[in-house]
């Protein structure tokens, strides 16, 4: 048997609910599952609901978790038509030095090589870098930004990298 608190929340609130699941999900009849939805979950609650000091607040709570989780995993696909070819589009120059930048990363000191696989290819924090090493994070940033300068100048000698007008790789000479 439901609660006499859920069914008094519900009397309440449903109708204001419903109003702003329609502000949000055009569709009446849409806006109507979702209301059956969010009854159910409160249905689920059982007597833990009737312990919520604020009922409207844990039902529209509850209401726009319901909400963001449905757009989120919404899918929207569109029916390709089989007579365009599709376009390979090449990867821009910038994504096409990953094989430069391996080669010369090898040519920089360990220290630079380090610091450089860990913080920028490894993803570790600086701070964690920093620990493990036994240094001071400032010590670490510093020691990125300079291993980061020379490998940016052995890749621009090395693979001849050239850099439009607002200083983005355009194009260069894999070796």
């Amino acid at each position: 048997m439901t609660p006499v608190c859920i069914l008094s929340a519900w009397d309440q609130y449903e109708k204001e609910l419903r109003a702003f699941l329609l502000a949000r999900i055009t569709d009446p009849h849409e806006a109507d599952d979702v209301l059956q939805e969010l009854f159910l979950k409160l249905v689920l609650q059982g007597d833990t609901f009737c312990k919520v000091r604020n009922p409207r607040a844990w039902l529209f709570r509850v209401a726009r978790n319901y909400l963001a989780d449905r757009f989120r995993t919404a899918k929207t696909f569109i029916d390709l038509d089989p007579d365009i070819p599709l376009e390979r589009a090449e990867k821009p120059p910038v994504v096409q030095l990953e094989g430069c930048l391996i080669r010369n990363l090898a040519h920089l000191s360990e220290e630079d090589r380090s610091v450089i696989e860990r913080c920028d290819l490894q993803g570790q924090l600086q701070e964690r870098y920093a620990e493990q090493s036994g240094l001071t994070l400032s010590a670490v940033k510093s020691r990125l930004l300079r291993a980061r300068q020379r490998l940016r100048k052995e890749i621009v000698v090395n693979c001849q990298v050239r850099f439009d007008e607002n200083g983005q790789v355009c194009c260069h000479e894999p070796r």
